[in-house]
C-alpha cells in the first residue's frame, strides 16, 4: 500500500504536533522519511532549508546527529553502556571530547530525574527510566526537531504521562519542535497544539487546538 500520497507537511519551530491514525496508516513512515532514515519514492524533505535526501549518506548521518533527536518505542539503548554513555554517544560520534559529552549527558539526566542512575546500564533500569534516558539522548545535541515514534507504547499509564510531560517541558525549555506519532487520541489532544490524522497513508484532518494542561 502506498502511504503519504500527495502529502505536504510543514513544521514550525517549537511546535508540538501529534500524528495519529491506525497501524499501517503511515505514522512511522512519516517520521522515518522526515528524519532521513527511509528515502521517499518521490518528493523532498527540507529541514532548516536543507534537502535531507539530496545529501550523501555520510553528510545526512552527521546532519541527523546535529539537528534531529529520535525517541523510539523500544528505547534503542546500547545494553553495555551506562546511562551517561548512552546519552553522550551522539556527541562522541560527532567528535566532541568525551569529558564534554559526558558533562552534557549528566546535565540532561539530572533534568529528567535520573541523577542517581548515571552509571546504571539499561538492564538495571525500569521501562520508564530507560525511556527517560532515550529522551535525554534525543536532546543531547540540542536538536531543532524531536521525532518521537510511539514513545509510550511499552510503558504503563503513569510512566507514559511522565515521559510525555517531560517531552513537552524539555521541548519548551530548549525550543525544539516535536512530532509525536501515537495511537493515543487522548494524549494527542492533551499535549499537541496541532493534530494530523492519517488514514490509509493520506492526511485526513488537521486540527488546531491548544493543548490541555489538566492532570
Amino acid at each position: 500500500m502506498n502511504v503519504l500520497v500527495g502529502f505536504d507537511f510543514t513544521l514550525a519551530a517549537g511546535e508540538f504536533v501529534a500524528v495519529t491514525g491506525p497501524s499501517g496508516a503511515g505514522k512511522s513512515t512519516l517520521l522515518h522519511v522526515a528524519g532521513g532514515l527511509d528515502p521517499p519514492d518521490t518528493g523532498s524533505v527540507a529541514v532548516a532549508g536543507q534537502d535531507v535526501w539530496a545529501m550523501s549518506s555520510s553528510t545526512r548521518a552527521a546532519f541527523r546527529r546535529r539537528n534531529l533527536g529520535f525517541v523510539f518505542q523500544f528505547f534503542n539503548l546500547v545494553p553495555m553502556l551506562t546511562a551517561v554513555e548512552n546519552v553522550s554517544l551522539p556527541l562522541v560520534l560527532d567528535g566532541i571530547p568525551t569529558r564534554s559529552a559526558d558533562a552534557r549527558a549528566e546535565e540532561l539526566l539530572h533534568r529528567v530525574g535520573l541523577g542517581g542512575r548515571l552509571r546504571h546500564r539499561p538492564a538495571e533500569l525500569s521501562g520508564g527510566q530507560m525511556q527517560r534516558v532515550a529522551v535525554a539522548r534525543a536532546l543531547v545535541a540540542r536538536p531543532s526537531i524531536i521525532l518521537a515514534d510511539e514513545p509510550t507504547g511499552n510503558l504503563d499509564s503513569h510512566s507514559s504521562t511522565e515521559v510525555l510531560d517531560l517531552l513537552r517541558s524539555l521541548s519548551e525549555e530548549d525550543g525544539a519542535a516535536v512530532v509525536l506519532a501515537t495511537h493515543d487520541q487522548a494524549a494527542a489532544a492533551r499535549y499537541a497544539v496541532r493534530q494530523l490524522h492519517l488514514v490509509h497513508g493520506c492526511a485526513q484532518t488537521v486540527d488546531a487546538a491548544a493543548p490541555s494542561l489538566e492532570r
